[in-house]
């Protein structure tokens, strides 16, 4: 009986032991994603889904930083794959608080990824899905800037189906949601611009959908208020690069 009472304390203390560690892990790389520093952030969130594959934070927050590791870091052959990971943490995440928004985010943001590199028909089939996904986490946080973003290139690149895609669309899957039009993606990225002024990927975004829409006046404003902004991660470093791309073409 004693042998047996040892035992179980032993038990108890590790494992208050290893929660403590994941506590502080947690803090730590959560620290670091709300900092944007996602390539640090990553391998910390690696070993806290290893200890506890169903805790909420770990997968969601997870599955955000599998979507931007594998777009900045991971080789081309190997992208999918880290795309793919971040579609089940998220799948995961909603099953086990279907009102996470944080967790419907980055469902729908790692399908977006997937969406890069698939077939016109696959593209079709998931534009529904990351509309529904979208459209629930604004509704559960009407402050996620991200979640806007998505939606502004959701509504653009809707926008700019092809006439064979538009009779895709409507043939064999029903049409798609309400929006799709490069208004809408511009009201969705002046939304998530007016959340987060100083993420630059929101103010390229929105340059590029005016571009796209052939009002050069406002994309060559809008993409010289986006190069006021520092760089400070992946995200602004690549938007600034795209930035100056989409200037020469205005100038």
């Amino acid at each position: 009986m004693k042998k047996t009472f040892i035992a179980v304390v032993t038990i108890i203390a590790s494992l208050s032991a290893v929660a403590q560690t994941n506590e502080e892990l947690y803090a730590k790389a959560y620290k670091l994603k709300l900092e944007y520093k996602n390539k640090e952030a990553f391998p910390m969130f690696q070993t806290l889904l290893k200890s506890d594959s169903n805790n909420l934070n770990y997968l969601q927050y997870g599955s955000f930083l599998y979507s931007k590791y594998g777009f900045y870091y991971a080789p081309e052959a190997e992208k999918m794959t880290y795309y793919k990971k971040a579609e089940h943490l998220a799948k995961k995440a909603i099953k086990i608080n279907e009102a996470s928004a944080d967790a419907h985010y980055v469902y729908a943001m790692a399908l977006g990824r997937i969406n890069e590199n698939a077939s016109s028909k696959q593209k079709i089939a998931n534009a529904k899905l990351i509309k529904t996904e979208v459209d629930r986490a604004i509704t559960l946080n009407p402050k996620l800037a991200g979640a806007y973003h998505i939606l502004g290139r959701w509504n653009r690149t809707v926008a700019g189906f092809s006439s064979v895609e538009k009779i895709m669309i409507n043939s064999f899957f029903g049409g798609v949601p309400p929006g799709g039009s490069y208004d809408d993606a511009v009201k969705a990225f002046m939304t998530a611009v007016g959340i987060e002024p100083k993420y630059m990927a929101h103010q390229y975004e929105l340059a590029q959908t005016y571009y796209d829409m052939g009002k050069n006046v406002e994309a060559k404003l809008w993409a010289q208020k986006a190069m006021e902004i520092i760089p400070s991660n992946d995200d602004d470093k690549k938007a600034k690069a795209d930035c100056e791309a989409l200037l020469k073409k205005l100038n």
